[in-house]
């Protein structure tokens, strides 16, 4: 169910006019003190009822507000039109940008899940998509820091393989290294390398002991 749009015209209901002021007056003056607050504003409100009643809000001192006020206008009436119309342009930029203030705060407290009351079914399925389209970036900003993560270990292998071969090269060509001499491959039998010394020494023992000659 949509919320109807109040017509507004003076409500002839005393009660219902009586009700309407008082929760139009709490939100005014809940709308001044998030000004005052958000932008370091100094507010002063005052409001009287049908009934004469007084109501005000001040962000400091009403009378301080007013007295401010007072010697404003008196410091605009010495200035040139020019800068009457500047500073009115201000103030109402200023207006504008409290009032878009209040709105994204307002806005921001309803993504965290809070004042969603009074929210109808199309209200509530604009903020359903702001969350989902929030979501949907912060799920592609972390595939994108995973992905570099991946990428760099990978590059990080890659030198770290061909150091590894690079060190391996440098062994095998390294002078350094000792190659097996013949005693260390065989049984170190003194001979040549046709095995002469070998042969001469057996037939010497041969001799002296009166043994048959060896072939």
């Amino acid at each position: 169910m949509t919320r109807q749009k109040i017509q507004i015209k003076k409500i002839d209901n005393t009660a219902a006019r009586q009700v309407t002021f008082s929760k139009r007056r709490r939100g005014l003056f809940k709308k001044a003190y998030e000004l005052s607050t958000l932008c370091d504003a100094e507010i002063a409100l005052l409001v009287f009822s049908n009934t004469g009643k007084l109501f005000e809000y001040s962000s400091t001192s009403t009378r301080q507000v007013i007295e401010r006020r007072n010697l404003q206008s008196e410091r605009i009436d010495l200035l040139d039109p020019i800068s009457t119309l500047e500073l009115q342009l201000q103030s109402s930029t200023c207006a504008m940008l409290g009032t878009e203030i209040a709105e994204k705060t307002k806005e921001l407290r309803q993504l965290r899940g809070e004042e969603l009351q009074g929210l109808d079914l199309e209200e509530l399925k604009h903020l359903e998509k702001l969350l989902e389209g929030g979501l949907n970036r912060v799920t592609q900003t972390k595939d994108e820091l995973f992905f570099k993560e991946i990428s760099i270990l990978k590059r990080k292998e890659v030198e770290l393989m061909e150091e590894n071969q690079q060190l391996k090269e440098k062994m095998g060509n390294s002078p350094h290294m000792v190659q097996p001499t013949v005693a260390q491959q065989g049984l170190g039998q003194p001979s040549d390398c046709n095995g002469h010394a070998w042969r001469s020494y057996s037939s010497d023992i041969s001799l002296r002991l009166g043994l048959p000659y060896p072939n």
